[in-house]
This record gives structure tokens, C-alpha cells and sequence, in this order.
């Protein structure tokens, strides 16, 4: 044997991430200068060296060279013992080759990464997140995953709180968190919590308990169930309506009574002097022409059209008085159907108001006719209750029609909370009905 090899120490401890040395000497038993190749073997060949790689040495001599072993600090260097060897090779006598071997003892570590995804989130009561885990230490560990909160204003539940991760495995879990109260009113609430995830210390001595954890912060936000500005515009719309029976809606009457006395003072002469001629009329000139054609009395309909009931106020004069007419529809989904108030043969309308109501919350169309005049057509999911209002009335001729036509598309729901089977719609027109001038 002309070569002879020998480690420092049959085992040697190095961390990953750092560096740890031995020795080699090597001697040359032979008789004959000799050149000799240094290489390190087996597994752990990727992160170690020799220094020097190669040395020449006379008969009876010998050389000490350092090995050096640096593992990265990788999932890809497990925790354990690797067998370190180097091969000592001769230049002129190969067949003399030297594999003197030891043992490497890479030390664990920990390191966990994680990730929630993603970091805030909105809803009404509740929203979900993911949390990812990795480990990227160089042993095995449990993991396990726990929420958090200030306060006790959320829940936060994992689908799994608990699992086994391999060096370099991944595994996800999924996060429900649900507010305890809901918020009907006023301005999103942002709510913060944290994800730990720590590595589990279930079954380990104190000795063996880390304490290795990685928090995650997140947010919920918390949104109202009714926004800000749906409360100004009820409000709003409050306010007109209040505005409207408190000064408009009497105003509107007021000038309509005005107007119904003035034509009767204009009218009253003409029966007086049908009286002095010897006439039976009435004075004020009214009751009197009303009972000669014998087409209606103050104060009673002035007549009703299909799908509509009509009423009449008194006080009108000269064959002049208040009506109103309503007309209600029910149409099914996905079809169209239309009713009428017929002006009575002989009778002006002169239409000073019109209310709709749609109290259902109906999806559709909705349009008004006055005889072959098209008044206005509005989507139905626009409004409950609308109304329109003219000074100057609108004329309905004789034997004409007041319209209402609806498009049902999906019936509401009403007060009760059931939707409905069917659209509903009613509509209610008023003004003066007079007779039609000779």
C-alpha cells in the first residue's frame, strides 16, 4: 500500500447557514514522488470542499488539508446525519485510491412563512380568507393556525387548525370571519384581527417547545345594511311629501273652489233672467239645465269607465263640478294589460291631478293616456306613489278615455313580506267634469 487517508473525527456538526472544518492528513507510504487528487463524496459533495484540492508528496511524507463544510440554510438540507467521505487518488498508482469516511451531523432549524390573503375584506356580517404555511425549515413540524381579536365583536373560525408539514411543504386553510351584530345605520366599521401560525407544541417536552410563530394581520370591514345616503334621500323625499299636503295640496284646492265661484257669479244673471221670462230654471242656473237633460245631479258620478270608480264632490255650479276616477290594474308577469275611465256622453274632464300608486314595489312599465294623447310613461321600480299636478287642466272631450296601460316584468313585494302573484297598480285622476258647451 503506497497511500494512506484519515480524518480528523469520525463526526463532525455543522448548522445550516454556517460553515464547520476537519481535517485530512494524507501520506505517501510509497517510494516514489506522488501527486495525489482530493475529492469529497457522496451527499454531502454539493456543499463541501477540500483546501488544497490536490498536493504532491516525497516517500515518507505526509500533508494535512482542511475539508470545509457550509450546508445552505435550505428545506433542501433535512436535519440528520449525512455520511461524509473524501476519495484520496494517486496520479501514478490509482489502483491505490484512499476513501477514508466520517459522519456530518446537520443540526435542525425552524422557519415558517406565511401569508393571509387577503388583507381586509368587506361584507354585511361576515367574509372569508385564505392563510397559506410553509415550511421552509429543514425538519418536520406541526403547524397550528388561531385568529385573534382585540375585542369580541368578531368569530373567526379555520377549516383546519392543525397540520403536518414535511421540509419545503405548503398547505392552505380557510378563514370565516363573522361580525356578532349587524349594523343597520351609519358608516362602515373596520374591525382588526391577527392569524398566528406557530408551530404546534401538543406532545413536546418544555425543552422542546420553540415558541417559532409568524403573525398576520388582517381586516374585516363592516358595511351597514342601509347606506348613508338611502336615509337622505327618504328623508328627502319626507320632507316633500309633508310640503306637499301641509301647503301645496290645500293651495291647489283653494284656487280650484275660487275658480268654480267665480264661473257660477258669471252665470248667475242668465237665470235670473230665465226666471223673469217665466222660465222654471233654478237661479244659480244649474240644478235647473241638470234636471231639463237629465244627465246628472251635483255631487253624484259623472259616469265610470272600464277597470275605473268615479266620485263627485258638490259645489259646483252651471253644471260644473269636482270628480275624480280610479282606475286599478292587476296584470301577471310578463304580460300587459290596460283599463279605462270613459268620459260620460255630454261632459268635459278638465284633469287637474293625477296620483299612481305602486305600493307593491312592481317591476315594469306604467304609461297614461288621455284619449289618443300620450300623458307620460314611467318605470314602475322608480316609485311607490307618484303624483302630478296642472293649473291649467287638462280636457278630456266626451265618450274619450283616461288610460292607465301596465307592462308587468316581476311583482313586488308588499308589506307583508311575501311577494306578490301579480302586478298591481292603481291610479287616480281628478279635476272639474263640466258640461260640453252648446
Amino acid at each position: 500500500m503506497t497511500t494512506s487517508a484519515e480524518l480528523e473525527t469520525p463526526t463532525v456538526t455543522v448548522s445550516p447557514g454556517t460553515e464547520a472544518t476537519t481535517t485530512l492528513t494524507v501520506r505517501n507510504d510509497g517510494d516514489i514522488v506522488e501527486a495525489y487528487t482530493l475529492e469529497v463524496v457522496g451527499d454531502c459533495a454539493a456543499w463541501s470542499t477540500v483546501e488544497p484540492a490536490r498536493v504532491s508528496l516525497y516517500p515518507g511524507t505526509s500533508e494535512v488539508v482542511t475539508v470545509r463544510l457550509a450546508p445552505p440554510r435550505s428545506h433542501e438540507v433535512r436535519a440528520g446525519e449525512i455520511p461524509l467521505g473524501v476519495r484520496v487518488l494517486p496520479a501514478e498508482h490509482p489502483e491505490s485510491v484512499a476513501v477514508p469516511e466520517a459522519t456530518v451531523i446537520v443540526a435542525p432549524f425552524h422557519e415558517l412563512r406565511a401569508e393571509l390573503d387577503p388583507g381586509r375584506r368587506s361584507g354585511w356580517r361576515g367574509a372569508r380568507f385564505r392563510a397559506a404555511v410553509q415550511n421552509r425549515g429543514n425538519t418536520p413540524v406541526d403547524i397550528a393556525l388561531t385568529g385573534k381579536q382585540a375585542g369580541e365583536e368578531l368569530r373567526l373560525a379555520f377549516t383546519q387548525g392543525q397540520q403536518r408539514l414535511e421540509p419545503g411543504e405548503s398547505a392552505e386553510a380557510g378563514l370565516r370571519v363573522r361580525a356578532r351584530k349587524l349594523i343597520w345605520f351609519g358608516q362602515p366599521v373596520t374591525w382588526p384581527f391577527e392569524v398566528e401560525a406557530a408551530e404546534s407544541t401538543e406532545g413536546k417536552t418544555d425543552g422542546e417547545r420553540s415558541g417559532r410563530s409568524e403573525t398576520l394581520p388582517g381586516e374585516f370591514v363592516q358595511r351597514p345594511i342601509l347606506p348613508r345616503w338611502l336615509l337622505i334621500v327618504l328623508a328627502a323625499l319626507l320632507a316633500l311629501l309633508l310640503a306637499w299636503f301641509a301647503l301645496v295640496r290645500p293651495a291647489v284646492r283653494s284656487t280650484a273652489k275660487q275658480a268654480a265661484n267665480e264661473a257660477a257669479q258669471e252665470k248667475k244673471p242668465d237665470g235670473q233672467q230665465g226666471a223673469a221670462d217665466g222660465g222654471t230654471g233654478d237661479p244659480t242656473g244649474g240644478q235647473g239645465q241638470d234636471k231639463g237633460d237629465g244627465k246628472g245631479k251635483p255631487g253624484t258620478s259623472g259616469g265610470a269607465g272600464s277597470g275605473g270608480s268615479t266620485s263627485g264632490t258638490g259645489g259646483g255650479t252651471g253644471g260644473t263640478q269636482q270628480s275624480s276616477a280610479t282606475i286599478d290594474v292587476q296584470t301577471g308577469s310578463g304580460a300587459q294589460k290596460k283599463k279605462t275611465y270613459r268620459v260620460p256622453e255630454g261632459k268635459v274632464f278638465g284633469v287637474t291631478d293625477i296620483v299612481v300608486a305602486n305600493f307593491q314595489g312592481d317591476e315594469g312599465v306604467l304609461t297614461i293616456s288621455f284619449g289618443k294623447r300620450k300623458i307620460t310613461t314611467i318605470a314602475l321600480e322608480t316609485f311607490r306613489n307618484q303624483d302630478y299636478h296642472w293649473v291649467t287642466p287638462i280636457e278630456v272631450q266626451e265618450n274619450d278615455t283616461v288610460t292607465a296601460s301596465v307592462t308587468c316584468n316581476k311583482p313586488g313585494t308588499p308589506a307583508t313580506g311575501t311577494q306578490a302573484s301579480q302586478c298591481h297598480q292603481v291610479l287616480n285622476v281628478s279635476g272639474e267634469l263640466s258640461d260640453v258647451a252648446p
